[in-house]
């Protein structure tokens, strides 16, 4: 594992373990709310107590996303079909410029509609969304990127 993946793993741990901490507090307080009696606390400590339920299913939720999405990345590096983006020009932060990201999406998007139910074009498109500043479409197309590879596998 790299160095960079490392801190990355880390990073993500530390920011999960913290959660759970803030999560066992607020679940306390929600108890203690409960336990008072009054009807005005025990409102508020069903309210209290739905925030770490909700938290622990994003987290979760998240996670896993992130773990199917590696999983895709890994798949498509293994087959030499990530999107090559080394000689795009580059704006001083980092990012692709429009005009070039505009184009690399408008070529893998004729790729995906030549195949649209293969996960391999879909998992493209996603990461040429992401390149052309388009994160909701972006998640879109991952998320079936992944139910179509899930298709694939179980077959």
């Amino acid at each position: 594992m790299s160095r960079q993946v490392i801190q990355v793993v880390a990073f993500v741990a530390f920011l999960v373990a913290a959660l759970a901490f803030y999560f066992v507090l607020l679940g306390e307080r929600s108890v203690a709310l409960i336990r008072d009696g009054r009807p005005i606390a025990i409102g508020l400590g069903v309210g209290v107590l739905i925030l770490p339920l909700l938290g622990v299913w994003v987290v979760a939720t998240t996670l896993r996303a992130g773990l199917r999405h590696q999983h895709l990345a890994r798949r498509i590096h293994d087959e030499g079909l990530e999107l090559d983006v080394s000689d795009l020009p580059r704006r001083p932060s980092g990012r692709i410029e429009r005009d070039a990201a505009d184009a690399l999406f408008a070529r893998v998007k004729t790729e995906w509609e030549a195949d649209p139910d293969s996960w391999r074009n879909s998992y493209r498109l996603a990461r040429a969304y992401d390149y052309a500043g388009d994160r909701s479409r972006a998640r879109e197309a991952m998320r079936r990127a992944v139910a179509l590879e899930r298709l694939e596998t179980a077959k």
